[in-house]
């Protein structure tokens, strides 16, 4: 029997799997439930973002069409083209967002299962509160909001304010529990002095008899200034990574584990002219830039693309898609991805050259 040939027996099986169908089944022969690599499965590609030229200026139009009382919070989805439609997100398992906060505002306190991350993007005099704790934000402070914290943010400056959010909300759906909840009132109350996560655990050291069981790290805010210093720290001192350059990760400092429990997040310093090795791994990694200018060369054969990247900017590397970063002069990269998820599942892996690493 030719293969373009029906089987003798398909309309049986059509009819089959209609009755099939009908008793809400599926047959499982007719479909690849786990297919053999990640690309035949993953939809998102690596795209960018513009700053400067697009996500600004939509940003400061919204802001003149509805007020952040208004909107709950103002921000502007990051939508992976790769996606065809369904809810919004960036990678398969990450939300991103861009959200603005004009002089005078207050964003309503609210709080929520899904876990998220806040990474300052440009402006002066804005605040936020995350479990009565108030932080003065900068641009590259790194802020945890963790699942079901009572968080809202403020501004007393006088210029638009810029943050990227990240919230774990494609992987808390995946598992169904997702609950939000609006503070009776604007602001809720603060109840600790500004600093003081950071005063009691943040130097390596932790309040005698303290003891911190939840699952993310007891400080909410990791100031830029401390962070570049450690990685200049390291560049006088240390070697390069050739896949990294210089890179470090947010921790819990009272366990060494990640600053949150579903999202890892890391700075990384490519000094100039530094070309990396091609790296992959199973995690979905979205990338912001704070200093400098490069390229992401992603992809392989004819889907390889180069995507040109600068200050504000935000792009993304997906599961399993091949790439390496190259930066013209010295150029610092903030990025958060699903790594510690998967690490927890047992399912992230690398390749670095030709070896794979489990």
């Amino acid at each position: 029997m030719s293969l373009d040939s029906p089987h003798p027996r398909q309309a049986e099986r059509e009819a089959f799997y209609a009755k099939v169908e009908a008793r809400n089944l599926s047959p499982l022969w007719t479909r690849t439930l786990v297919p053999p690599l990640p690309h035949f499965s993953v939809k998102a590609v690596p795209h960018l973002w513009d700053f400067d030229n697009v996500l600004k200026p939509l940003l400061l139009e919204a802001g003149g069409l509805i007020t952040a009382q208004e909107a709950n919070r103002r921000v502007l989805s990051l939508e992976n083209p790769g996606f065809d439609g369904g809810p919004p997100r960036i990678l398969e398992s990450l939300y991103a967002g861009l959200q603005m906060i004009l002089p005078g505002e207050c964003a309503p306190a609210h709080r929520h299962t899904p876990s998220a991350l806040r990474f300052i993007m440009e402006g002066k005099g804005a605040w936020t509160a995350v479990s009565g704790e108030k932080s003065n934000m900068q641009p590259g402070d790194f802020i945890i909001t963790p699942s079901m914290t009572w968080h809202d943010h403020g501004h007393d400056g006088e210029e638009p304010f810029f943050w990227m959010d990240g919230l774990d909300i494609p992987m808390v759906a995946a598992f169904g529990p997702m609950f939000f909840e609006a503070y009776p009132k604007d602001r809720a109350p603060q109840s600790r002095p500004p600093g003081d996560s950071l005063a009691r655990y943040g130097a390596n050291m932790r309040p005698v008899n303290s003891t911190w069981s939840k699952p993310e790290s007891p400080i909410f805010w990791y100031p830029y200034e401390r962070s570049r210093e450690a990685l200049e720290t390291l560049r006088r001192n240390g070697e390069l990574d050739p896949y990294d350059g210089l890179k470090l990760e947010y921790i819990d400092p009272t366990r060494g584990g990640t600053a949150m429990p579903t999202i890892s997040a890391f700075l990384q310093v490519l000094p100039k002219g530094f070309r990396s090795e091609t790296y992959r791994s199973t995690e979905n990694t979205v990338f912001s830039v704070i200093e400098g200018t490069g390229r992401l060369i992603a992809g392989e054969g004819d889907k390889q693309r180069v995507i040109a990247w600068k200050p504000r900017d935000i792009f993304v590397a997906p599961c399993w898609v091949p790439y390496r970063l190259e930066a013209d002069g010295d150029a610092c990269l903030f990025s958060f991805s699903d790594r510690v998820a998967q690490q927890k599942l047992g399912l992230w892996r690398e390749q670095r050259g030709n070896a794979v690493l489990e």
